[in-house]
């Protein structure tokens, strides 16, 4: 008997609805128009030039829309190029740039194009060093950072530096949201403490430009609500570059990183890889207050963390001619040594006689974990109408190991010890990640583009804990706190985007469907946690370019975040007896609604948003007022609402002094709805602003002086009130033996206001959480590139996405 279940046969209507769509316009718009410029490269002794870079740029701007590199006659051909203005650019080592205006009606074969030799010939390579720059577009922010002062350093500091986007406490946020971390349009799939240490460990020379895209497409996955998109830099001329680089960190403890990255290519391939080591100790201090309805718990929490990390990143491609592209690339981290440890002493005040007056613990914690994720791509071009089809295959996959001992001594009121307690947990988690993507892209002249594409996603998470109480030195298992937890996710999904440009009006629409089914089984619950549902997300964008100073541009999108693994996972994990960390295996997807409303006046940008979150999930630190326990534990809120004005502008006050400045004035509301029996909300209007001075001394502006200075007020996470706080850096960067060394030196915390203070206080909820953190430093480093080919770099085209909420 054949048969089709219910779910499937939802996926299946989603892809034929798409599949028809994209069939029809695919048919509708087969014969778009292409055409191909051909031509020859000499010298001036009629010599021909081989390997010289050929690059096409649109006219009047800087977007590559395609290159390749002269053979060994010095012949070129670019094929498969749609009739348009362009700008035809030619370069080698040893001579100048020869540049072209070109308009292209028809096929063109180009008289012999003669380069001109240099003064001086360039054996090695060299880097100057520019200005960092923002550029607007409809659905992005664009800060553009190759080979400016902020190429030195690793990737953290520039997304740090980023207008708009903060790193706090390990966590990178746009607009008080978790964006998604991309990487030359591919998703990865780590935890946000996983993704810290890999762009730790990404050398910040190797990356082009940081896209924070707060409008994505239908192309991208539904819980990709905003994205930071880290394009990396790719050679373009054939040769071979390279770089070594070394960092120290001075906090409370050293820490240090070393490292290299490496480019090579050749007329068909291009290879890259980065690799990093990373060896760092962090200081971490708390205090900790709970108050219950008869007693008052302070807690003092002292916490060092000592870790050694690699890092490796890579990708291999190959043009097997003008129409057809192979890419395998990968992230990869491993983690052989993490060790955690954490000295807490908590006093109960008022201390009675018939009872304990406190305890110390102490939680020693050792991890061991990998993360590989691997991709493969393969972009074929069809000559005819200049479309694409792209094929994606990816994988993750991540396993960790933790084996960790509480202990904990009981004092009375003169603190003599009164018992004691030990227990031993061994947790493991192995997650695999496997997903399909099928992508089509067809322009239409030069003015409509059409997409559609289909996906297909699958996570497996198997996860145990054994806890084992020490009772008379024997181990002793406990069924109550060991567990088993298996986790099962398909997400089946296709899509179909429009753009449209006029003179002066663009506007782009697109449909995504996404059907999922989860299923969670944990030996501690009776019933399995399943999920299974269709939902349809809608985006659109309309932009008007009023001058070539002025536009206004207005977008819409809907989102989803989905519960990660960590979240669903029902495992309790004891910082001590009376604290505990849990999942919540029955929350509910988050689903996101987000207006953007803006306009861009040279350098200036304003821009209005509001965006509500349907079952927005916080954790918190829910106090059982019956028990003296602590739960941090993921909920789903109601509702929340956020309304936001922001003004950012980026401007030269001279020459030698640039100056970019954000401020954000935004309202809050958290809504938890029914808790305990009972309805809890708050609300508040707060600020953050981020001014950013670079000053280019000396005549050769080889000495860059960077002044970052940001501003959080007062703002609520959840029902939880943070304090402001004032982040500031002071960097300086030097070149050095004719440009091919830098050596940098940045202090962090100049005024020590780091640290902030969290206030939990609703309902019958109150408790207050101080963080000391280890982030008053000096950093210095140096880097020295090699190689012989000028620094010049490319987009990529091809596309994919997944990888994230491994946490």
């Amino acid at each position: 008997m054949f048969y089709v279940c219910r779910s499937n046969l939802k996926a299946y209507v989603i892809l034929k609805i798409f599949v028809t769509i994209g069939c029809f316009f695919t048919s509708a718009f087969i014969f778009a128009q292409t055409y191909s410029i051909s031509g020859r490269v000499v010298n001036a002794s009629n010599e021909a030039v081989s390997y010289a870079n050929v690059i096409i740029t649109e006219s009047g701007t800087e977007t590559i829309v395609t290159g390749t590199t002269t053979d060994e006659g010095g012949q070129f051909a670019l094929n498969a190029i749609a009739g348009g203005n362009y700008t035809l650019k030619i370069s080698f080592i040893g001579f100048r740039e020869a540049e072209q205006e070109l308009e292209l009606n028809k096929d063109i074969i180009l008289p012999d194009i003669i380069l001109v030799e240099e003064a001086e010939t360039l054996s090695e390579v060299a880097i100057t060093v520019r200005k960092p720059t923002l550029s607007r577009q409809p659905d992005r922010l664009v800060f553009n950072v190759q080979n400016t002062s902020l190429s030195e350093g690793n990737v953290m500091e520039v997304i740090r530096r980023t207008p708009g986007v903060l790193v706090l406490d390990d966590a990178i946020t746009v607009k008080s949201s978790s964006p998604v971390i991309y990487i030359n349009d591919r998703k990865v799939n780590l935890n946000s403490s996983d993704i810290i240490q890999l762009l730790q460990g990404t050398a910040a020379s190797t990356i082009k430009s940081v896209e924070v895209i707060t409008n994505p497409s239908a192309r991208y996955d539904a819980d990709s609500g905003t994205i930071i998109n880290i394009v990396m830099m790719k050679n373009l001329i054939t040769g071979y570059q390279g770089n070594v680089f070394a960092n120290y960190t001075q906090g409370v403890f050293p820490k240090y990183n070393v490292g290299t990255s490496q480019f090579l290519k050749n007329r068909t391939t291009s290879f890259f890889l980065n690799y990093s080591y990373n060896d760092q100790k962090i200081n971490r201090e708390n205090r900790e207050q709970v108050i219950y309805p008869d007693d008052t718990w302070n807690s003092f929490i002292d916490r060092n963390t000592r870790s050694e990390t690699h890092t490796i990143n890579f990708s291999f491609d190959v043009d097997f001619d003008d129409y057809n592209r192979l890419s395998i690339s990968s992230n990869m981290l491993f983690l052989p040594y993490f060790n955690y440890r954490t000295q807490n002493r908590t006093e109960i005040d008022p201390a009675t006689s018939g009872s304990f007056a406190g305890f110390n613990a102490t939680n020693l914690s050792k991890d061991l974990k990998h993360n590989l994720g691997f991709n493969i791509d393969y972009e074929h071009l069809f000559k005819k109408n200049n479309s694409k089809l792209m094929f994606n295959a990816h994988s993750t996959l991540y396993d960790y190991r933790r084996n960790q001992e509480v202990r904990s001594t009981y004092f009375g009121v003169n603190d003599n010890p009164l018992f004691s307690n030990v227990f031993k947990t061994r947790a493991d988690q192995n997650t695999s990640i496997y997903t399909g993507q099928i992508d089509y892209q067809l322009p239409i002249g030069q003015t409509f583009t059409f997409e559609t594409g289909v996906k297909y996603s699958k996570v497996n998470t198997e996860s145990a804990i054994l806890q084992k109480n020490i009772v008379d030195f024997m181990e002793v298992v406990d069924p109550d706190n060991s567990d088993m937890f298996d986790y099962d996710e398909q997400v089946y999904a296709a899509y179909v985007n429009f753009s449209k440009k006029w003179a002066k009006w663009s506007f782009s629409a697109g449909l995504r469907a996404e059907q999922t089914e989860v299923k969670g089984v944990s030996a501690s619950i009776s019933e399995p946690n399943e999920q299974d549902y269709l939902e349809w997300f809608p985006v659109a964008s309309l932009g008007f370019e009023a001058s070539d100073a002025v536009s206004i541009y207005a977008n819409y999108k809907r989102s989803i975040v989905r519960p990660n693994f960590r979240n669903l996972n029902p495992f309790k994990f004891f910082l001590n007896d009376n604290t505990i960390v849990t999942g919540n295996p029955g929350l509910q997807p988050v689903f996101i609604d987000h207006f953007t409303a803006g306009t861009s006046v040279g350098s200036h940008i304003f821009e209005v948003y509001y965006k509500e979150y349907k079952g927005n999930i916080f954790e918190l630190p829910l106090q059982d007022n019956q028990e003296n326990i602590v739960s941090y534990t993921p909920i789903n809120f109601e509702i929340t609402y956020e309304l936001g004005f922001d003004y950012l502008v980026d401007f030269e006050v001279m020459e030698d002094w640039s100056v970019s400045f954000l401020s954000s004035f935004y309202y809050t509301k958290d809504q938890i709805g029914l808790f305990n029996g009972q309805n809890a909300e708050q609300d508040i209007w707060a600020n953050y602003s981020e001014l950013t001075n670079s000053l280019y001394l000396l005549k050769d502006k080889s000495l860059v002086v960077d002044l970052t200075l940001n501003y959080i007020s007062e703002n609520i996470q959840g029902l939880q009130r943070v304090d402001p706080r004032i982040l500031s850096e002071l960097s300086l960067k030097k070149t050095a033996f004719k440009g091919k060394g830098t050596f940098s030196l940045a202090v962090v915390d100049l005024f020590n206001d780091h640290d902030f203070l969290v206030t939990t206080r609703f309902l019958d909820q109150n408790s207050s959480n101080f963080s000391n953190l280890d982030n008053r430093l000096i950093r210095v480093g140096f880097r020295y590139a090699f190689g012989n080919t000028k620094l010049s770099s490319t987009e990529k085209s091809l596309s994919k996405e997944e990888r994230e909420r491994l946490d």
